[in-house]
């Protein structure tokens, strides 16, 4: 064999040929087909080799693309018997769907609430053939599957409700109106309509996320034996735009790895994003058939219907599928609103075979296949696809169905680059669509030019019949159940209390606080197997390799290693039956993870108590959109942003001095953020939140929240619990000690200030607290506000229910009634946190915090420069006095000049 000039180097130049003449008579033969019969020819020839391979368990690479054609031949695709349903039926019920949705949005339409018409009608089979045969319900076994509907498509899941029953005219007439109470929200928000939605799908890109998470949290529920969900599938209906998200396909190589067979993507690829094609001069479909091959996940690919199966006859020298496989998308998508004679010059014209062929077919057939015939409007062939995913076994399947956008919405919707934007139908173009679905409505049903809703009737054979269907697969869906469950019970107080008594003469930085207190929990018989510890990656920055020998590290495979620190104490163990997910460098991932945790109790009727614990920079700043999937999704646990604070961090810098995760959070109505000084703080609000959202919540109370508590990495002494604070820890302020108490030497009649403080800047405040009594004479008393937030919002309530006419005085004028001083506010975050509160605080009010930019120091070095050291806490308060008169205007020269300042 000879080897050809310039040969490019192979990998396999690297390993021994023990017969190089066999090898070159397959070279040789290559060489032969591709002469005589062409290229395409030896293309086909190799392929087919390569198939054959697979099929006989030759470990082969496998081909990132294939042609663009079907996976699932006509041929391969289930029989009438085999299909187990009246396709003429699933018809008429796709038809009124199709109908009722677009009805909907354009009677909404006049009211300027807008909403989306295109969406589903491109999609309305890959929905509709789900419902009727694969999806399963959740009166069976309490959990059924999990459907991720593609947001926009909502006015169709909504109209299939409204046939069956769930939903009548005056729900479909307040689509987008939702402030009376009876109104039907615009995309799946389950805390708006929560006995239907259960997957919040907008912002686009968390669905798919969250999907794969859910999927691979099904996986950790059966193995851990929590519950046996194995019978679940998790369903996600995707855009093909939004697959440019980058949460779209960041966890694709998770699910493969794992082996997350009970997982699909069904990808509406109508190629059309928002505003125009997703890949204009490119193929998307053959795009993603990579990418998620590349990732190790099943495809398969619907893209035509039965139309095209005469044309792939006719194709005898393969220049059909070459020219399909070079005609970009945004052509395909000109092709769908052209005449034959259009079609016949630019696609068939381009090629002599393809010019012989076009002579064979008629201009309607031209126009069936171009305009009409896609796989992912044809039902047989979705079921073919759906069927065909269920069976593929280790490793999860996606499936690219190829559709019109707009279809059989006519010729004003189908195709057309502006019909996201398009909200209403005109009365002839309804009537053109009924016509064309078949649909007994009369003319004289649109009165005064508005389009009638559309319904068979109760008893009418499309209703049963898919009743009937849904029975026999579990019930209504979507659907979200929310599960009778008993309150867990409260583990006991010792775990609590442990930390009432202080840590005397050593330091305990508070992170390492909350570490120690779950610890004690999760020993809790009853419910420590329900908790749910998520870390990326870092865990022993936290201190919790200690729970790495005793609970395991979730992996699907166990451990299949000797770790290089087997023989330590604390040495890394990875279980099938782990309880930790450390989830490496992806907090996207760990907020997925934290999100199906943290809805279990509705998904699958099992109450999970997960904590996620982080750099609290990279939490709320990175991933806010998934904290408000979180709110919306009414999920419960615990955020935990850990080595919290601007200047506690200290020598890392800007990227990681996080100054503002609580004014993030506190934008959150689902978060209850919390700034802990002590460790006992950290019990007693971790106690709260335990009975509030998984214990007896009292009347009135939303146990749909979650709790963001900020703790640090700074060792320091923790003082024992005063006695009487347990409300005020919870409310978000109380007194710490006041300067008397302190045991502080105070001339009589001292000047007085009151300095609150948050998280590790309470320290800074006691300081300060012995410098102002004993070099300046000033009493300073000191408070510790856990939250500014939750502070802020009662004073919100009191002011709405003094609207209202009742009587409320906000809890922080309840704990600074009767004072007279000013009060001087600080925390290691900018000074918007605790300015929070400033308007509802009677006495004269000021603050300090560290806002700007973070830089890399140390700590006493970074909180100088924000200034809010103790000594700038002394300087600030004898400013503040001063503007009084209550010290002496130099006092506040001389303290600067004193301290360097």
């Amino acid at each position: 064999m000879t080897d050809p000039v310039g040969k490019i180097p192979s990998e396999l130049d690297q390993l021994p040929d023990r017969d190089t003449e066999e090898t070159a008579e397959w070279a040789a033969s290559l060489d032969a087909v591709t002469k005589a019969a062409g290229p395409h020819r030896a293309a086909y020839l190799m392929r087919r080799t390569l198939q054959h391979a697979e099929g006989a368990g030759l470990a082969l690479p496998k081909l990132l693309e294939t042609d663009y054609v079907n996976t699932i031949p006509t041929s391969a695709e289930p029989s009438i018997t085999e299909f187990g349903g009246d396709e003429e039926m699933e018809r008429k019920i796709t038809a009124w769907n199709r109908w009722n949705a677009a009805a909907m949005v354009t009677r909404g339409s006049k009211h300027g609430v807008g909403g989306h018409i295109a969406t589903f009608a491109s999609a309305a089979w890959l929905y509709e053939t789900g419902f009727n045969h694969f999806f399963k319900g959740k009166e069976a076994d309490g959990s059924g599957d999990q459907l991720y509907i593609q947001g926009h498509a909502s006015p169709g899941i909504y109209a299939r409700a409204f046939l069956d029953g769930r939903l009548n005219e005056a729900h479909l007439d307040n689509f987008r109106q939702e402030s009376g109470g009876n109104g039907l929200p615009s995309y799946p928000h389950p805390r708006r309509l929560p006995w239907l939605w259960e997957f919040p799908t907008v912002s686009m890109g968390l669905g798919p996320l969250s999907a794969i998470y859910q999927a691979r949290f099904n996986r950790y529920l059966t193995n851990r034996s929590i519950k046996d969900v194995s019978a679940s599938h998790v369903w996600a209906f995707l855009g093909d735009g939004e697959m440019d998200e980058p949460e779209s396909t960041a966890a694709l190589a998770l699910a493969a790895r794992e082996g997350l067979d009970n997982l699909t993507f069904v990808i509406n690829c109508n190629l059309q994003r928002l505003d125009g094609p997703v890949r204009a001069n490119f193929k998307i479909v053959q795009e993603l058939e990579a990418q998620f091959r590349g990732a190790g996940w099943n495809v398969v690919k619907s893209l035509w219907g039965n139309a095209w199966d005469e044309l792939f006859a006719l194709d005898t020298t393969g220049a059909l599928v070459r020219r399909l496989r070079e005609v970009p998308d945004a052509q395909v998508q000109t092709y769908q609103t052209r005449d034959a004679a259009y079609i016949r010059q630019d696609f068939f014209g381009k090629d002599p075979a393809l010019v012989a062929m076009a002579q064979l077919l008629s201009d309607d057939k031209i126009l069936e296949c171009f305009h009409l015939s896609r796989g992912g409007h044809e039902p047989r062939k979705v079921y073919a696809a759906y069927k065909a995913a269920l069976e593929f076994k280790g490793a999860p399947t996606v499936i690219l169905a190829q559709t019109v956008k707009g279809f059989t919405l006519g010729e004003g919707f189908a195709s057309k680059n502006a019909n996201h934007q398009m909200k209403k139908l005109t009365t002839d173009e309804f009537k053109n669509m009924r016509d064309l679905l078949e649909l007994p409505i009369s003319d004289a049903q649109f009165v005064d030019g508005v389009v009638p809703y559309g319904h068979p009737g109760a008893d009418s054979p499309e209703v049963r019949y898919l009743q009937e269907r849904r029975a026999a697969l579990g019930g209504p869906a979507p659907a979200r159940r929310t599960h009778a469950l008993a309150p867990l019970p409260a583990p006991a107080d010792k775990a609590f209390a442990a930390f009432d008594k202080g840590s005397g003469s050593q330091s305990m930085a508070t992170t390492m606080a909350f570490v120690r207190l779950i610890k004690d929990l999760i020993r809790d018989k009853e419910t420590g197997k329900r908790w749910v510890p998520i870390v990326p990656d870092e865990a022993r920055t936290f201190g919790m390799e200690s729970l790495f020998p005793s609970l395991g590290i979730y992996s699907p495979k166990g451990q299949t290693y000797e770790p290089v620190d087997r023989d330590q104490l604390m040495y890394y163990k990875e279980a099938k039956n782990g309880q930790i997910l450390n989830e490496g460098i992806t907090e996207a991932g760990s907020m997925a993870d934290f999100i199906a945790a943290s809805t279990a109790y509705s998904t699958h009727g099992e109450a999970m108590i997960p904590f996620y614990i982080f750099y609290s920079m990279f939490g709320w700043q990175r991933t806010a959109d998934q904290m408000w999937q979180l709110g919306d999704q009414l999920g419960r646990g615990f955020l935990v942003g850990a080595t919290a604070g601007r200047t506690t961090l200290t020598g890392e810098g800007l990227q990681h001095a996080d100054g503002h995760s609580p004014v993030i959070a506190a934008t959150n109505p689902a978060a209850l953020t919390y700034d802990p000084a002590f460790a006992y703080e950290v019990a007693a609000i971790v106690k709260e939140g335990l009975r509030r959202m998984y214990g007896e919540a009292a009347e009135g109370e939303d146990q749909n929240v979650f709790y963001y508590l900020t703790v640090y990495n700074e060792p320091m002494p923790q003082p024992a619990k005063p006695s009487g604070i347990d409300e005020g820890i919870i409310k978000g302020l109380y007194r710490f000690n006041t300067a008397e108490s302190a045991g502080l030497e105070l001339p009589a009649n001292a000047s007085r200030i009151q300095l609150l403080s948050s998280g590790t800047a309470i320290h800074w405040a006691l300081e300060a607290q012995k410098l102002l009594a004993a070099e300046w004479g000033v009493a300073a008393d000191v408070w510790s506000a856990t939250s500014w937030t939750e502070l802020r919002r009662d004073a919100l309530e009191a002011d709405a229910a003094l609207l209202r006419g009742e009587e409320q005085v906000p809890y922080i004028r309840k704990a600074l009634e009767g004072i007279d001083s000013p009060v001087l506010a600080v925390s290691d975050y900018m000074r918007q946190v605790p300015d929070q509160i400033a308007q509802w605080v009677e006495q004269d009010y000021s603050s300090l915090g560290a806002d700007g930019f973070g830089l890399s120091d140390t700590r006493e070095a970074a909180r100088r420069h924000f200034g809010v050291d103790a000594q700038s806490i002394v300087v600030a308060a004898l400013a503040q006095l001063a503007r009084r008169g209550e010290v002496p205007a130099s006092a506040v020269k001389e303290a600067r000049e004193r301290y360097g300042l």
